[in-house]
C-alpha cells in the first residue's frame, strides 16, 4: 500500500467519524434547547399568585362615556 492509499484511508475513516459525532452533537444539543425551552415556557402563568400577561377587563373598560352631567 503506498502512502498516497494509507492517507486516503484515513481520511475517509476520520471524515467518517467526524460527521458521525457532529450528528452526535447536533442531536443532543438539539435535545437541551428543546427541554430548556419546554422547561420554561410550561407551567408559565399558572396557579395560585401567577402574575404578568393575565387579561384584566377592569383596566380596559371604558369609563365617563355616554354619561350626562
Amino acid at each position: 500500500m503506498t502512502p498516497r492509499e494509507a492517507a486516503q484511508i484515513e481520511a475517509e475513516k476520520t471524515y467518517d467519524q467526524f460527521i458521525r459525532w457532529t450528528k452526535i452533537a447536533c442531536t443532543w444539543i438539539a435535545i437541551g434547547l428543546f427541554v430548556v425551552v419546554v422547561g420554561c415556557n410550561n407551567g408559565v402563568e399558572t396557579g395560585k399568585g401567577a402574575t404578568g400577561s393575565k387579561y384584566n377587563g377592569e383596566v380596559y373598560s371604558p369609563t365617563n362615556i355616554g354619561e350626562t352631567k
